[in-house]
């Protein structure tokens, strides 16, 4: 038998009920991706906001926030602003591993920059808004103003410490990744729990920069 009527009686071989199971195979397979990918969209609604933190070359020379959450809770990022502020710190960022302390700012002082402190994000909450997310920002590298250098050494579960209005918030460590610098990042966490997020230049990599996701544990008294 020739090569040609080989081909046409494998052809002929397949019967018009193989046919219709492969097809029904088919469109299921494009079925299962098309839910995959809806329900991943609908994931990030709910548990994703973008913030838009914007910096120059491989630094954070200028870093800007823009959430896009649902109308009703726009009304928490004023929430305990008063309309007077200081340029003195109101508050304290504490990670007992690697021997940090450093005060933050009011949002809205001159003196909240990343060039010369680490910066509380605008846009982002303070510690006593439940649910909320206290977003701060700093370098990594070397010299002075690398606050956050060291929080590559950092896990999931380690504790970090907010000091504010007489306050201390234990927070734990429950995610971290990096995501490449293109303008913005996306921070991920559970809107049902109130959070803390540390956002710096990743080490020893100027194309990505390293997210640190944690959340409340407990509040009490100084």
């Amino acid at each position: 038998m020739n090569k040609k009527q080989n081909k046409r009686t494998c052809h002929q071989g397949i019967s018009p009920n193989a046919v219709a199971i492969i097809g029904a195979i088919i469109t299921l397979l494009g079925g299962f991706f098309l839910s995959y990918n809806y329900v991943q969209a609908k994931k990030v609604m709910a548990y994703d906001y973008m913030s838009n933190l914007f910096y120059d070359g491989n630094s954070l020379q200028e870093i800007k926030d823009s959430i896009t959450e649902e109308e009703e809770t726009k009304e928490e990022l004023t929430e305990g602003l008063s309309d007077t502020y200081t340029d003195e710190y109101i508050g304290y960022l504490t990670i007992p591993k690697i021997n940090l302390t450093k005060g933050f700012l009011d949002k809205r002082s001159s003196e909240n920059d990343v060039e010369k402190n680490i910066l509380v994000v605008e846009g982002s909450n303070y510690p006593d808004v439940e649910k909320g997310n206290l977003i701060l920002a700093g370098h990594s590298g070397t010299g002075w103003k690398a606050f956050f250098n060291d929080l590559q050494k950092l896990t999931n579960n380690d504790v970090i410490y907010i000091t504010y209005k007489n306050k201390k918030y234990t927070y734990k460590i429950v995610n971290i990744y990096k995501q490449s610098k293109v303008g913005k990042i996306a921070i991920y966490r559970n809107y049902d729990k109130t959070t803390l997020t540390l956002v710096t230049c990743t080490n020893n990599d100027s194309t990505t920069q390293t997210i640190y996701i944690s959340e409340l544990e407990s509040v009490e008294d100084e």
